[in-house]
């Protein structure tokens, strides 16, 4: 007998919040806010628990602002390392129900439970155990978007089981367009707030709207992102719920830097965008792959106009060679610079292929410079991330040290 296709998108609510509520019981009952560090001009809010929230704190927002509206609340400072135990426990329970689990961020979860309805039950009875026992055993409230595939269970998640008193919701091919196609635009996934000024300029202005409008014209207007557009307002998904151990290479690797302050000059920019090679190379060299491509993203330092460019170079030999991925992103950056002060950095690796073969010079030892990287992984795996770190990175403008001590851009 087979079942319909079902998959969980399971969603912690607040969670770094709820974790340091769990955590401690004498502020189980206060509203509480994890933000960035304030000294250091990163006081975002990161998230705050419903009873913050109540207040009118939201995520994302200073905070200064936040305090305004919430004088009371308690203000927590992230600790990485345990949201991120506390998520692979979360994995480790879901687990439990089927083997098919994917990672989608730190605090969301899908998980296909197609094949283990005979063992634990219907849907509505599983997405409840599944509650349970996340509540039982971390203390955090989780709600869960059902659907017949990833992107229906996502927003179902995010437009309805967030807002409902049981936290669950099926959206299903029948109910979709009852339910799902009212929603303005920006409720369907993948839609932000450009996408949705453009949609809008067209006169779409809800999801049914955007699934009904002629296929050709969304291509015309946008390619290949067209016709995603309509498949995802028709709820047509055909990605598989995908563990990470059986995921293949990446299509690419990237790492993206904001800077405690803004970079006006070449030489502090040079600094960073050596970091940021050393920082893609050494992943690239984790996963033994070499990237034929390199791109590199900055950003100006005023978000009201922004400035800043995207750019490519396809290298003549794949490379996980930290200068020769370097001298690539320093060209690009020399010839789009604007001049104006940046505030943040990006380079990413694309193009990949296996290690296991390379070319060879016949000017200079390729060989030792690709084996020297592997060499420097080595010790930094045994001794710490910094045991070996380059000269440039001790001047003011090297963020590698201050780097090593946080996860995700914030503190461990």
């Amino acid at each position: 007998f087979m079942y319909q296709k079902v998959i969980f998108l399971v969603d912690m609510q607040s969670f770094y919040a709820s974790v340091e509520k769990a955590d401690n019981p004498k502020i189980r009952n206060k509203p509480v806010i994890v933000s960035g560090d304030p000294e250091r001009r990163s006081g975002i809010i990161l998230a705050a628990c419903p009873l913050a929230k109540k207040f009118g704190v939201d995520t994302a927002e200073p905070l200064w602002q936040a305090q305004q509206k919430c004088p009371y609340a308690v203000v927590v400072r992230p600790r990485m390392s345990r949201y991120l135990e506390v998520s692979i426990y979360i994995t480790s329970i879901l687990e439990r129900y089927t083997d098919l689990v994917e990672p989608f961020s730190i605090d969301e979860q899908f998980m296909d439970v197609t094949n283990t309805q005979h063992l634990f039950g219907d849907p509505f009875t599983i997405a409840r155990k599944v509650q349970e026992t996340i509540q039982k055993e971390t203390g955090v409230y989780a709600r869960v978007g059902i659907g017949p595939n990833k992107l229906l269970a996502k927003v179902a998640c995010d437009n309805f089981a967030k807002k409902n008193e049981t936290g669950i919701f099926w959206l299903t091919k029948e109910n979709m367009k009852e339910v799902m196609w009212p929603l303005p635009v920006k409720g369907l996934f993948g839609v932000g707030s450009q996408m949705r000024r453009h949609l809008e300029r067209m006169g779409i202005r809800t999801i049914g709207h955007l699934a009904q409008t002629p296929l050709n014209q969304l291509k015309k207007r946008w390619g290949i992102n067209g016709e995603r557009l309509w498949l995802s307002a028709n709820g047509l998904d055909y990605s598989p719920v995908v563990p990470p151990s059986i995921v293949r290479y990446q299509k690419g690797i990237g790492h993206h830097m904001t800077l405690p302050r803004d970079y006006h000059s070449k030489e502090e920019i040079r600094v960073v965008l050596l970091e940021l090679s050393e920082e893609v190379c050494r992943r690239a060299r984790r996963h033994h792959v070499m990237g034929q491509t390199v791109s590199v993203g900055c950003r100006g330092a005023d978000f009201n106009f922004p400035t800043g460019f995207h750019r490519q170079i396809k290298l003549v030999e794949p490379t996980n060679v930290t200068i020769e991925v370097f001298k690539a992103a320093w060209e690009l950056f020399n010839i789009h610079w604007d001049g104006k002060p940046i505030r943040s950095c990006g380079i990413s690796l694309s193009g990949l292929m296996s290690d296991k073969e390379f070319q060879l010079s016949l000017l200079g030892d390729r060989l030792k410079a690709v084996q020297l990287g592997y060499t420097l992984d080595r010790i930094n795996e045994k001794y710490g991330p910094t045991s070996v770190i380059r000269a440039i990175s001790l001047t003011t403008a090297g963020q590698a040290r201050e780097r090593a001590k946080k996860i995700g851009g914030h503190y461990k």
